[in-house]
């Protein structure tokens, strides 16, 4: 029971979408209407200012780690039933049913969720695999996901003998990172031109 009703409240505090209000408090816009019409802290970025962008994405970021990090933290829930209430917050966040069960790609839910999971180690290696991804390959989509396949292989080294139940939460949140950046993977992933010309000279 206890499981469950803690998954109930990790999808719950996941499904809020903090960036959508933002925008509507600061333009009184949808930022669904701006950039690739996602409901997440940067498409807030395009409709208003930096300010509200750090506070959509604390926001966003809050809403996976609170609820994952109190039952696992602090009140010891069974180890694999950690598995659905991680992956909770992030299915709120990418199917709030405040937005008619749409909502955005989860990438700050992900650190949000694996900070409630290993407190700093996880998203700090997250934190520093994404700008390298980021810098290095030109379509956002494929820099997701090879960011998530190297952190993959962080978790195992650090975790999966002794918490093989993290594994099955980093499976989970890569195949549903995938699958909202599906549109994305469907193109060639190509490397940024600054590359290139350096490869070149």
């Amino acid at each position: 029971m206890q499981a469950i009703l803690w998954t109930l409240i990790a999808f719950l505090c996941g499904s809020i979408p903090f960036s959508v209000v933002a925008g509507r408090l600061t333009t009184n816009q949808d930022i669904r209407t701006y950039g690739d019409h996602n409901p997440g802290a940067t498409n807030v970025l395009r409709a208003a200012n930096w300010g509200w962008f750090v506070l959509a994405g604390l926001l966003d970021y809050l809403k996976a780690a609170v609820p994952v990090g109190i039952p696992w933290l602090w009140l010891g829930v069974a180890e694999w039933d950690i598995v659905p209430i991680a992956l909770a917050p992030l299915l709120g966040h990418a199917y709030s049913p405040w937005l008619r069960f749409r909502g955005g790609k989860g990438v700050a839910a992900t650190f949000g969720l694996w900070t409630g999971l290993t407190v700093g180690a996880a998203p700090i290696m997250l934190g520093l695999l994404l700008p390298v991804m980021f810098a290095v390959w030109a379509i956002n989509g494929w820099a997701v996901m090879l960011a998530m396949f190297s952190f993959g292989g962080f978790v195992w080294l650090q975790y999966g003998l002794d918490h093989p139940e993290l594994m099955a939460v980093w499976l989970g949140n890569l195949a549903l990172l995938g699958w909202k950046h599906r549109a994305e993977l469907r193109q060639a992933p190509g490397i940024r031109p600054w590359l290139l010309r350096l490869v070149r000279q």
